[in-house]
């Protein structure tokens, strides 16, 4: 099918919001993916940026699709040495993705800019779509939970999300600014797009950074969202257990409230057809259809559909 003459941006974070993108990529012939940066982090001295390597990887069609991270058909041969050397490598990287962050925190180091080093290798491997970081600064989620705060790779890898979320604190994002390109994209785009992502941590510091949520209640483009919450459960992560766990109801009509006055639409899955009348009476217009993206062609259907129904 023909791409569609139109400029979408996309907020982008964890893995719903990487196969959208990459729907949107093959649907469209402008993209720009604005990417949470909040939770990366320093492992094993590297520089490592979960969030924006999946949409990278994904968008390259190298994404290992098991996982939903990391790179298809990875060999772990560096981290079974670290090992049997002592370490506990509990945060689990292959050698292909090891090399990112080796070249990666190489040029941070040199003085590169983390939108700089993210143009590069997306050039390497012929990404089409702009992606853009939310911030060239440090931000870093913090979950505060009953055994304390813990940095977000902790909670999420080396805790599973398994305490109970009491908080989150974006470290540093409040002298954070947007990265380049970020609010242009924002402001000049035919439609903004949040992706299925949690709304909490993933799409949550995109928004704290200081200009991007004003950007985003101002902007002319028509705004939608997209529920990661499908029958009262998230496809995968701790969104559904956060939505509970801060006393928000556990549905699409629980991620509608969260957005009120920042999205015109919001597309929610045919299993929570009865939540209609609820969310319009947000303020919001509902798409209808199924969010629960299997592969390629699947995740340009859910685009195509959306971009017909903004227009």
């Amino acid at each position: 099918m023909p791409a569609i003459s139109q400029s979408v941006t996309l907020l982008s974070g964890g893995g719903g919001g990487a196969k959208l993108a990459h729907g949107m990529a093959r649907a469209v012939e402008d993209l720009t993916v604005v990417i949470n940066t909040a939770d990366d982090a320093v492992v094993y001295g590297l520089s490592v940026s979960p969030d924006l390597d999946t949409v990278m990887y994904t968008l390259a069609g190298e994404a290992n699709s098991v996982t939903g991270w990391g790179i298809e058909g990875d060999t772990h041969a560096t981290i079974e040495a670290m090992v049997r050397l002592g370490e506990d490598a509990w945060f689990s990287l292959g050698d292909r993705d090891l090399a990112t962050q080796i070249v990666r925190s190489a040029r941070l180091r040199a003085g590169a800019a983390l939108s700089e080093v993210t143009a590069q290798f997306s050039a390497a491997l012929g990404i089409g779509a702009r992606l853009l970081p939310m911030t060239d600064e440090r931000v870093a989620t913090q979950v505060d939970t009953p055994a304390g705060r813990l940095g977000f790779q902790e909670y999420f890898v080396a805790h599973r999300h398994s305490d109970k979320v009491l908080g989150l604190v974006f470290d540093g994002v409040e002298r954070a600014r947007p990265g380049p390109g970020v609010l242009a994209a924002m402001t000049t785009a035919d439609v903004v797009v949040i992706g299925p992502s949690n709304p909490f941590v993933s799409i949550g510091p995109i928004l704290a950074v200081p200009g991007i949520r004003e950007a985003l209640e101002e902007t002319p483009a028509r705004r939608v969202g997209v529920s990661p919450i499908v029958g009262g459960r998230s496809l995968k992560g701790p969104a559904a257990a956060m939505l509970a766990a801060l006393d928000h109801e556990v549905s699409a009509l629980g991620v509608a409230r969260l957005y009120v006055g920042l999205l015109d639409m919001l597309v929610i899955d045919e299993q929570d057809q009865d939540l209609v009348s609820a969310i319009e009476a947000l303020g919001m217009s509902v798409l209808v259809t199924q969010t629960v993206l299997g592969g390629a062609d699947d995740r340009e259907r859910l685009a195509r559909e959306l971009l017909m129904a903004a227009s």
